[in-house]
């Protein structure tokens, strides 16, 4: 199991109401991830957390880091808080993939795996606010020009069922599938956040077999919340089971990119925080590994519920 952190919340973070923990330079925020055992890699935010690809490069190879994937902001510039790839005005598309595509050649400059974004401005807040139709065509021609911009390069898009919209058009795994249907791209996949699945009223882990079955690629973020909000927690806290069985299936279907930490501090201790998440995040991973699969899915297949029941209280929650 491949661990990392996104580098943002290394660092200062705040709300509508306050702001936590004091602002680190990338240098500081790697430091911290070399501290916790088990994390290897990091998700770092472009362009606003990135340095010139050479010195980055360069530092995370002195450090012993890997990088998990790059994360191409298209939400942060006031110009794209109403939106970005969907937007009517053309330009503002167009600085939107441009940035996409500065994010690729970042990733191929440093080093990393993949690109994703996460175009939560991309939405609406009031009805007759914007044109369904357009909006939705606007974000697929723009997204699939990111995608064909060097294809060796895969672009991952993260979705989320509300905030910054309250609607976001990506609100649901099923609908993030018929969107990259329709950009029509092999090299692209969906980020999959554990708790933006949460806030879908989704389960995890049927999200990973959608994807499968649907030839689909994906990348993983783990955290936890109480379904009602993004509170970005620490991984199986609230939700244990929902957590055993996506890793039982990201198991399966033998995920190998990195498990990344989407998860926020705030107001607890930032080492012991991110210490405590990577380690429910092996424990539980251990835990999968030493479940016999193949038995657990011949007795879904036999529909034999009870007997799964039993090894869920006996294997898992050990009682």
């Amino acid at each position: 199991m491949k661990q990392s952190i996104i580098t943002a919340f290394l660092s200062k973070t705040q709300d509508r109401f306050s702001e936590y923990q004091e602002p680190t330079g990338l240098k500081k925020r790697l430091e911290i991830v070399q501290k916790i055992d088990g994390v290897t890699g990091v998700e770092i935010v472009f362009p606003y957390e990135t340095e010139a690809a050479d010195a980055t490069k360069k530092l995370m190879e002195d450090m012993g880091l890997e990088f998990a994937a790059v994360n191409a902001n298209i939400k942060k510039e006031t110009k794209w808080v109403p939106g970005a790839l969907s937007r009517p005005k053309e330009n503002l598309r167009n600085d939107a993939v441009q940035m996409i595509k500065d994010a690729k050649d970042y990733a191929i400059a440093v080093g990393a795996p993949l690109v994703t974004c996460c175009p939560l401005s991309d939405g609406y807040d009031n009805l007759f606010q914007v044109d369904y139709q357009k909006g939705w065509k606007y974000m697929i021609d723009a997204f699939a020009e990111a995608a064909d911009y060097k294809p060796e390069m895969p672009l991952f898009v993260e979705y989320k069922i509300n905030e910054t919209r309250v609607n976001c058009f990506l609100d649901s795994c099923a609908k993030t599938i018929v969107f990259l249907k329709e950009v029509q791209n092999a090299a692209t996949g969906i980020t999959i956040d554990f708790g933006h699945s949460l806030l879908a009223k989704e389960n995890p882990a049927e999200v990973l077999a959608m994807c499968e079955q649907s030839n689909i690629d994906y990348y993983l973020h783990t955290n936890d919340n109480d379904w009602q909000f993004d509170w970005d927690l620490i991984g199986g806290s609230r939700n244990f089971l929902h957590t055993v069985e996506f890793f039982f299936y990201a198991k399966e279907f033998g995920y190998d990119k990195y498990f990344t930490a989407d998860a926020s501090p705030r107001i607890f201790d930032m080492l012991g925080f991110f210490r405590e998440h990577t380690e429910m995040n092996k424990a539980i991973w251990n835990i999968v590994g030493n479940l016999d699969r193949n038995k657990y899915r011949r007795l879904m297949h036999e529909e034999k519920h009870m007997d799964l029941m039993k090894l869920v209280r006996k294997e898992i929650y050990r009682l």
